[in-house]
């Protein structure tokens, strides 16, 4: 029997436990006071609903579930083999959303500002701050065409990572209708865009250089191409150079007030930039888009935008929605490395008992007024029980026969 756990899944001792419910709870109460609800959908899904999402590469990552009993052995002995799964797990919470807006449409009021704080999985390739079970904290607000959604989700973001004691971060933002009406005009066909997009979405991995010879090399236009090689060499685009292409549109004056809105809403504590170069991989958002980096991080640590057509995939009405994801584990894995302590939290006391339990655990139960408490039974070595105590980051210890004074370690 193996004893680890599953590749790209975690266990988690206690002191990280302890350090993950802090941050949920820290990000759950921000997004609550901000007038959000939370849900709860199933992690398994029908597997058409995950096929059909529009979920980009993620498409090519879904855990599947094979048929059970005569339903799998009927589709092997007919040859099926493309049907023998029925359901999978689910990727992200954003469909599972669409789905549970479809099913309760009738019990919800519009607009609809959600939570959700559940695991997810990905079947890929697991590294550092990527696995395949992993947390995500959504809010979205469905029901809504205004721009002031935006705003809402990323200034209600930011306070949450700031709440949990993450700062040197900036928002990265763009309009998807943005950069598809900047390839058109650059002569790119309909056609062409989303592989042209999904070209460029590497630009601040490879360069400008590289993203014009991959797009050479899969037979794009080369006029084309040069276009915008000449718009992406000299870093960074902002919405001026834009304008100066497609002349002024509703995209680029809804940037400008979100970021100037944002600008304002953050007295300086984060940023907010425009940026070409972001995509973001799901094929389902249909406008603004936004990610989080961290400075004290490689990759990003949140993102979302706006979804507007994947509700219409199960009611066939237009429900405008949007959403933001922070990546929690990523934000785990920053103030875990950061020996990051937990606010607000009561002091760990540990009552140390000899022959005397009931006595120590009525004492016990008298310091839970003010501390968290745990009993141990007085071992042989006293000095090697202290050191775990410590290195468990308990604040002091009381051995009540002895006295009633706690002890604390600092």
């Amino acid at each position: 029997m193996k004893i680890t756990p599953v590749k790209g899944m975690d266990d988690y001792l206690p002191i990280e436990t302890n350090l993950r419910d802090f941050l949920q709870s820290k990000i759950l109460e921000t997004y609550k006071s901000q007038g959000f609800n939370r849900i709860y959908t199933p992690i398994v899904e029908d597997i058409e609903n995950l096929e059909k999402s529009d979920g980009g590469e993620n498409l090519n990552l879904i855990f599947k579930i094979l048929k059970r009993g005569d339903k799998f052995i009927s589709a092997v002995n007919s040859n099926q083999f493309n049907s023998l799964s029925d359901l999978g797990l689910r990727y992200d919470l954003t469909l599972p959303l669409s789905r549970f807006y479809a099913c309760h449409k009738a019990e919800i009021t519009l607009p609809f500002k959600v939570i959700q704080i559940d695991r997810v999985y990905r079947a890929e390739r697991p590294q550092k701050g990527r696995n395949r079970e992993f947390i995500q904290c959504d809010i979205d607000i469905l029901g809504s065409n205004s721009i002031n959604s935006e705003i809402e989700l990323i200034d209600t973001t930011a306070r949450a990572l700031m709440n949990v004691g993450i700062e040197k971060f900036k928002i990265r933002i763009n309009d998807r209708q943005i950069l598809k009406k900047i390839l058109l005009s650059f002569g790119f066909g309909e056609e062409d865009l989303d592989g042209v997009c999904i070209v460029f979405d590497k630009l601040d991995k490879i360069g400008s250089s590289l993203i014009k010879q991959e797009l050479l090399d899969k037979g794009y236009n080369e006029l084309s191409v040069n276009k915008l090689y000449d718009l992406i060499k000299v870093l960074p685009i902002t919405l001026e150079n834009v304008e100066q292409i497609l002349g002024d549109c509703e995209q680029i004056q809804n940037l400008l007030k979100i970021i100037s809105s944002i600008k304002i809403l953050s007295k300086g504590k984060y940023d907010i930039v425009f940026d070409l170069s972001l995509v973001r991989g799901q094929g389902y958002y249909t406008g603004t888009i936004f990610e989080i980096e961290s400075s004290e991080y490689s990759c990003s640590i949140g993102g979302g935008g706006r979804y507007d057509n994947l509700i219409g995939k199960f009611t066939g009405e237009n429900v405008p929605a949007v959403g933001f994801s922070i990546g929690f584990e990523r934000i785990f894995s920053i103030l875990k490395e950061k020996n990051q302590k937990l606010q607000n939290q009561n002091k760990k006391i540990a009552v140390i008992y000899k022959d005397d339990f009931l006595d120590c655990y009525q004492f016990g139960l008298d310091l839970q007024k003010d501390y968290t408490v745990s009993l141990f039974e007085m071992p042989k070595k006293f000095g090697k029980l202290l050191s775990k105590l410590e290195q468990d980051n308990f604040d002091g210890y009381v051995v009540p026969c002895e006295n009633h004074q706690i002890k604390f370690f600092y």
